[in-house]
């Protein structure tokens, strides 16, 4: 079997660190290859929210795209991947993809993800929402997205942060056929 080819979109919005965990996540499944781009937002939230280095992110990746280079690989559809998460979703980058604007690889990539058919997992972070986020998260839904908005869960028992982290990224990695290893289904009662 080939290796999958998955983008991961990184945004300016709070939770940066869902990025990292989604990434040790991905970096740990052999058949995966990663193609990270990370905003000037997601940079800057990264130094306010994280005491890891953002090197540590880049380290995981296969491949690291300037988030202004409108020519990657990436920003093409020639360039055959298997889609693209993008986590967290701030709702500005949000507006871009389902308005098609376009403006930074993040955006482009998934436009592109879009326009070939190939799945496009946003992980959007906001509270409370707004009834424009409401909107233009139906415009996502409509054009293609899956939406994982990163809310808490109880049914398996979380204990800690990274319990309720581990979960919403085992819920992408679902999206992309992938079985997360720190994920726990819930198995229905008898």
């Amino acid at each position: 079997m080939g290796k999958q080819r998955i983008i991961v979109g990184v945004s300016g919005a709070t939770g940066v660190q869902l990025a990292l965990y989604l990434m040790r996540a991905l970096a740990a499944v052999e058949h995966v290859e990663t193609h990270l781009v990370v905003s000037d937002g997601a940079k800057k939230t990264w130094e306010l929210e994280c005491a890891t280095p953002i090197e540590e992110l880049y380290e995981l990746a296969d491949v690291v795209h300037d988030a202004h280079n409108l020519a990657a690989s990436i920003s093409s559809g020639s360039y055959v991947t298997d889609g693209m998460v993008v986590m967290p979703c701030s709702m500005k980058t949000l507006s871009s993809i389902a308005n098609g604007y376009a403006d930074n690889l993040v955006s482009r990539a998934a436009d592109v993800c879009l326009k070939e058919g190939r799945r496009v997992v946003l992980v959007p972070r906001e509270m409370p929402l707004g009834k424009i986020h409401v909107r233009n998260m139906l415009s996502a839904a409509d054009a293609g997205c899956v939406l994982v908005p990163p809310m808490l869960t109880f049914y398996n028992g979380p204990v800690t942060i990274e319990d309720q982290i581990n979960h919403v990224v085992g819920k992408v990695l679902r999206q992309f056929g992938i079985e997360p290893t720190k994920f726990h289904a819930w198995e229905g009662v008898e």
